[in-house]
């Protein structure tokens, strides 16, 4: 007989999943959207989250289903479709992640974190590829120092919490 989480498990889960993944989730909608609109889209991606908590956990890579979700989201409120490519050379080379810091939030393989800034690379040399400017200044650059507590610093100011439930 295979045991089911308890609330108290889910519920804590659920917040560290918030805590690890609200920063770079809202910088990155912040880079694509006025600041207003990337807040609602953040909010609505982790109501989304959260009514879908026991699906998304059983999920292989719960991050890959949330950040789909989330990029999808977006796109819709911008109008434009980015690629993986065009997302990942956002995340590295303007809101300064690293590839090991990608990979946790988008749910991707560090290898084809790798594999996709190299394909940017190649674009941007071509010509082909030209990444957009981070649209709010609450998606302003942060440093490349990996340590958990810092990085969680620096992205927690870039906007302002949003309001826990629960």
């Amino acid at each position: 007989m295979t045991r089911r989480p308890t609330i108290t498990v889910l519920t804590t889960a659920f917040y560290a999943f918030y805590d690890l993944h609200r920063p770079a989730y809202h910088a990155y909608a912040a880079a694509r959207l006025p600041l207003e609109e990337a807040q609602i889209a953040v909010s609505h991606l982790f109501d989304l989250v959260a009514g879908n908590w026991t699906t998304v956990v059983s999920q292989r890579f719960p991050s890959a289903w949330a950040w789909e979700r989330h990029t999808r989201a977006v796109a819709r409120r911008n109008g434009r479709i980015y690629t993986a490519t065009e997302d990942i050379s956002l995340l590295h080379d303007q809101l300064l992640l690293s590839i090991d810091q990608i990979a946790t939030v988008t749910g991707t393989e560090p290898a084809a974190v790798t594999a996709l800034l190299a394909a940017a690379r190649r674009s941007a040399r071509a010509g082909t590829f030209r990444p957009r400017p981070c649209a709010s200044p609450a998606a302003r650059p942060m440093s490349r120092k990996s340590t958990s507590e810092n990085s969680a610093r620096r992205w927690r100011n870039c906007a302002p919490p949003l309001p826990r439930h629960g």
